[in-house]
């Protein structure tokens, strides 16, 4: 082995505190950005060969009633490649060891389950019969949680009529990759179902022979889909359309497309924070260490070692701290991808879900890590290679030792002479403190980002299911129901008070911009569901002509109050009208409107009419409303609010368990590699001046208090800074995750503030204890021989 590279071991074995310490920092972003890309490989590539293989439609559409024969003219739209009609009916469940209905939707299987769209992919047992033998096929989720198996009887209540069926198999369905009920964010697996029956079964339970309610079709390459969705539309009008829709505002297709958004930006953001902050220390380091190795350098060059190869001597060891971080980066990275596939197995349903790795993610970030690392120490190698040798046998020329602004203004006469120094040494090197300063800051601020989570799933638990929903359940009926509904109901047993409303499906438009909604139809903005701003907490006032808008759906459309949009709605007469927008809420529910119930029966020249009923609930009758309600035809889904609390909880506390570590982890090994490093390259900078005042009389105890007391002063201006970056990044983290799905309120506990700053301290205490066994092995004969 060649002398220089055997002085690279060696200075790697003496500097090996701070080369862990930022090969940490440097693994940490290597890991992430191997877990979101190779995540981001594995679920596109997942969804789009699934899609590919069971045939997943691009156009859906439903309808009140329609004939068989509509289907030929819909096959004759141009650019439609295939289509198939179904049946699909929303029902009650009367499952075995719950109390409150379940609710599900049954959907008819073709004659030959094998052909046409949206294949299911079969799990366990048989495709059912048909021929009267009330065979159905499950969704696994709801199987799982009420541990369904091929022969077991459910009680589902068919068009009114409680029938016991038969299931033969369970089986996964790329419409329902994530399975949730309409107007839920979070599955419910124990109380939404899907199932699937032979089409002439399902025909003759809803008196639908000869005719269909759904269609879903797929486009040839290069298709203008809102062409055709227009054609289906002008199709359909006639009986019942709802208005046709393209994939991408499928429900599971769009929350499958929000995650892989958000891995994408993982993929982009957190690597760049860490592999920044890596670069930082490793000029800092490296700058340190050409400068303390200066006569070496200049023997190294006198003994015959070109630029080149003292550069390389140089590179090779930043390098080698790269390729040790690269290796166990990936590792972690590969950890935490298997860990973050557990949750996508947990949420989303695959026939398969395997977590892969190609090569070329570890080639791109081994080149990602080799480029910020050179970017960091290329100012430091520039020094070691343009080093003169005479110039090097030199002593490095002394700092200017001008007054500081301190002793010029007076203040140095009132501190003791340690805290002169220690202002000396932060005001003659501003650069290093004000970037030790951001290092720590940003460690601060990651861990209170990566709590702020929690808080905001807090506030939303606390100010949606308390403040804004008063109700205990959620009666949704079937089609639009007459006020007789309210008189049933309010004579159910333990219905202390009720409050109808109603839905509509209709498209919002303003001037080219539209969107499919619904608008929800309340009585009164202070009711059983109150109006109430998530940021202000305050009430939004419902008018009786006008339509509150949720604030993402105004941006969208870019209105504001004032302004009139057009209302083309899709049931019923299908009218279209023009409405003033009265106000705008914040609101978790994305896309979402809201109009007194009285106005939209006006503008849908209709009287009475309800889509459900709040109930507020005597708890001692529970049991008997839910028997009541279960029994009723028209009743459709019946929502507890209890029961959603708790699957919420329990949901999010299992998300939170498997990624919060994760953040906390990489933020503690921040704070800790930048306030190590900073304190380690104090200390060998500072070495000659405390032995000297070693040897002058001061004790241990002086010299660490004038060592740490840079420590002390940095991580104490550090923190404050980094709470108020946290803030703004969680700030910044509430908008850019904004969605037309649901959108996250901007929420921080003081507890969060508290347990980053107490993080980083613990941090700079356990440096500041290394950094105190340094001190005390403090060698004053060497360091104080001369250097000239």
């Amino acid at each position: 082995m060649r002398a220089i590279n055997l002085k690279l071991v060696r200075d790697l074995a003496y500097l090996r505190g701070q080369a862990v310490a930022i090969g940490l920092v440097m693994a940490c972003g290597v890991a992430t950005f191997v877990m979101s890309l190779s995540m981001l490989d594995s679920l596109s590539g997942t969804l789009n060969s699934y899609y590919e293989q069971n045939r997943f439609a691009h156009v859906f559409a439903h309808l009140k009633r329609a004939p068989d024969d509509i289907a030929e003219r819909i096959a004759e739209i141009p650019g439609v490649a295939s289509v198939q009609t179904r049946v699909v009916e929303r029902v009650i469940l009367d499952m075995p060891g719950m109390s409150e209905p379940a609710a599900g939707k049954i959907i008819s299987l073709s004659k030959n389950p094998h052909e046409g769209l949206n294949l299911l992919y079969l799990r366990a047992g048989r495709f059912p019969e048909g021929k009267r033998a009330r065979e159905v096929l499950v969704s696994q989720r709801f199987a799982e949680s009420h541990r369904l198996d091929p022969g077991d009887p459910v009680e589902v209540i068919l068009n009114g009529r409680l029938e016991t069926l038969r299931v033969v198999g369970i089986a996964l369905s790329p419409e329902y990759i994530y399975l949730i009920s309409p107007g839920s964010v979070l599955p419910e697996n124990e109380r939404y179902g899907v199932f699937w029956m032979a089409r002439d079964e399902l025909e003759a339970a809803f008196d639908m022979e000869g005719a269909f309610n759904d269609v879903v079709m797929t486009l040839i390459p290069g298709t203008n889909r809102q062409d055709v969705i227009a054609s289906v539309d002008h199709l359909t009008d006639s009986y019942g359309g709802l208005g046709a829709y393209e994939r991408e505002d499928q429900l599971s297709h769009k929350f499958m497309s929000h995650e892989i958004e958000e891995l994408r930006a993982m993929t982009v953001i957190i690597p760049v924070i860490f592999l920044g902050v890596a670069a930082f220390l490793l000029n800092i380091v490296l700058s340190r260490l050409v400068t303390t190795q200066r006569e070496q350098i200049a023997a190294l060059k006198a003994l015959g070692y070109s630029n080149s190869e003292i550069g390389r001597h140089y590179f090779g060891f930043v390098m080698l701290i790269a390729v040790i971080a690269v290796v166990v980066g990936t590792a972690a990275g590969v950890w935490m991808g298997r860990g973050l596939t557990a949750i996508y197995i947990e949420f989303f349903d695959f026939p398969t879900f395997q977590y892969t790795l190609k090569p070329r993610i570890i080639v791109l970030a081994s080149i990602v890590t080799m480029m910020s690392a050179s970017l960091g120490v290329f100012h430091a190698l520039r020094l070691a290679v343009r080093l003169p040798p005479a110039e090097a046998m030199r002593p490095q020329a002394p700092m200017s030792f001008h007054p500081t602004i301190f002793e010029r203004i007076g203040i140095h006469r009132m501190v003791p002479a340690s805290i002169r120094m220690i202002l000396r040494q932060l005001e003659r090197r501003p650069i290093k403190a004000m970037l030790s300063i951001f290092g720590i800051a940003l460690a601060t601020a990651i861990l209170i980002v990566g709590s702020y989570a929690e808080d905001a799933t807090d506030y939303i638990l606390n100010f949606q299911f308390n403040d804004v929903m008063q109700y205990d359940v959620d009666v949704v009926l079937a089609d639009q129901t007459d006020d007789v509904a309210i008189s049933t109901i309010s004579s159910l047993p333990g219905v202390r008070s009720l409050e109808p409303y109603r839905s509509l499906a209709v498209r919002i438009r303003s001037a080219h911009r539209d969107r499919r909604i619904g608008i929800i139809g309340l009585t009164r903005s202070d009711g059983m569901h109150r109006l109430l701003d998530m940021n202000a907490g305050e009430a939004v006032g419902l008018s009786e002509s006008g339509i509150v808008l949720s604030s993402i759906l105004a941006q969208t459309l870019n209105i504001e109050v004032g302004d009139y949009v057009t209302i083309e709605a899709l049931e019923g007469r299908r009218p279209t009208f023009q409405v003033e927008v009265s106000g705008l809420i914040n609101d978790f529910s994305g896309l979402v409107a809201y109009m007194n119930m009285n106005e939209i029966n006006r503008q849908m020249q209709e009287q009475n009419t309800i889509g459900g009923v709040y109930l507020l609930v005597d708890p001692t009758h529970i049991d008997s409303l839910y028997g009541e309600l279960r029994d009723m035809p028209r009743v459709v889904a019946v929502n507890v609010k209890s029961s959603t609390v708790k699957n919420f909880r329990e949901t999010i506390a299992r998300n939170s368990q498997l990624m919060r570590p994760f953040l906390i982890g990489f933020a503690t090994v921040i704070a800790f590699g930048v306030i190590y490093n900073s304190a380690r390259i104090s200390l060998s900078e500072r070495s000659r001046d405390l032995a000297t005042l070693r040897v002058l009389g001061f004790t241990r105890r002086e010299i660490t208090a004038i060592q740490l007391g840079e420590l002390v002063i940095i991580t104490g201006i550090a923190i404050p800074f980094g709470l108020v970056l946290g803030y703004f990044l969680s700030w910044f983290t509430s908008v850019s995750t904004e969605s037309e799905l649901f959108r996250i309120p901007f929420i921080i506990e003081p507890s969060t503030f508290a347990m980053a700053a107490i993080v980083v301290i613990t941090a700079a205490a356990v440096s500041g204890i290394i950094v105190r066994r340094r001190l005390d092995k403090l060698d004053l004969v060497s360091v104080l021989k001369s250097r000239e």
